[in-house]
Order: C-alpha cells, then sequence, then structure tokens
C-alpha cells in the first residue's frame, strides 16, 4: 500500500496519511468503512470500504484475544459494541465525560447533540441516545478535543466502554476493571 490518503471529517480534511497510519486507524476504530476519504491528488471523498487499498481493513476479523487500544471489551461472545455496518435503527444510550483543558467545550457539546437526544448532566457530562455505535460516537467527539482533553464513554445499552487520552498506566486499570466486572458476571 504504497498510497498517501486526506481523511474527511464533518468537512474537515486531515491528512495526508501513509498506509500505516491508516491501519493504525482502523485498528482504534478512528477510522471506519464509512469514513470519507480521498486518495493523494483526488478531491473526490468516498467511503474507506470503497477503495481497493483500504477494504480488506474492514473485513470481518475473529475477536481479538484482547481488547484493542482505547477500547474495554465488554461481552467476550460480541466484539466491542456495534459493528460499523449495523444498520440497525435501536439506539444506546451513552454516559459522556469528558475533562476539557484546552479547549472550548461548546464544540464537543454541539457534536454530542448532532449525534442523538442528549441533555447535559454537569458541566462536563451528558447522557445521549443515539443509533451511532460506541466507536463511531467516540470518533466524532475525538474530533473536538485538544491533545490534553480526557474523553470517556460508556455504552449503557451494550455494557461497553470507549475512551480517549488517558495514557497507558489509566487505560490498563480501566481495561482490568472493566474486564473483572465482566467476568464475574459470566461466573
Amino acid at each position: 500500500m504504497p498510497q498517501v490518503w486526506t481523511i474527511s471529517v464533518n468537512g474537515q480534511i486531515y491528512g495526508p496519511y501513509g498506509a500505516s497510519d491508516m491501519r493504525k486507524f482502523a485498528a482504534e476504530g478512528r477510522l471506519s468503512a464509512q469514513s470519507l476519504i480521498a486518495r493523494e491528488g483526488e478531491s473526490l471523498y468516498l467511503p474507506a470500504e470503497r477503495d481497493e487499498d483500504l477494504a480488506p481493513l474492514f473485513r470481518t476479523k475473529p475477536a481479538p484475544a484482547r481488547p484493542t487500544f482505547f477500547t474495554a471489551d465488554g461481552d467476550a461472545g460480541r466484539g466491542f459494541g456495534r459493528a460499523e455496518t449495523d444498520e440497525s435503527s435501536e439506539s444506546s444510550h451513552f454516559i459522556i465525560v469528558a475533562d476539557m483543558k484546552s479547549r472550548s467545550i461548546s464544540g464537543l457539546e454541539e457534536e454530542i447533540f448532532r449525534l442523538g437526544h442528549a441533555c447535559q448532566l454537569t458541566p462536563q457530562s451528558w447522557v445521549l441516545s443515539s443509533n451511532q455505535p460506541i466507536n463511531a460516537v467516540r470518533s466524532a467527539l475525538v474530533q473536538k478535543l485538544g491533545k490534553i482533553d480526557v474523553l470517556f464513554i460508556v455504552d449503557a445499552s451494550n455494557d461497553k466502554s470507549a475512551w480517549f487520552n488517558y495514557g497507558p498506566e489509566a487505560e490498563s486499570r480501566i481495561r482490568r476493571i472493566w474486564q473483572k466486572t465482566q467476568e464475574q458476571a459470566r461466573a
């Protein structure tokens, strides 16, 4: 894959990114099959699944033995959250908590309300009902965060969580707690 791509998110263009970046973004859930991408020099943005070099990144793979970066494995019988291709109109209920240190919270809040029905609980926490999977919600909200802002999302309907920018130690603790709770529930 010696190609270079740009990604369009909410009308903003990001990149260019090489193949290794695109693989990393797909593994993290930041690039989905429906993400709009264009090859270097092209102006037409198409879903990533339609690019012959990127399409293999979105083919169904066996569930990993360990949770992927930025996520905590919920029910081991299912993947993390609904698949990006799930066309169900069923809404999930999310709890979103942010700690905004470098940017205004208004951009994040606008994005939360754009994703579905929401209400603010505290100055930096919300409840959201949306038909988007957790990784799509996370990806949309991360675009509104700065380098030192943090985000934690719980999909209460599907017993899933996703987060951003907590650092390796905190992420490891979150995974351990989330997995231990799931193991106890199955026992």
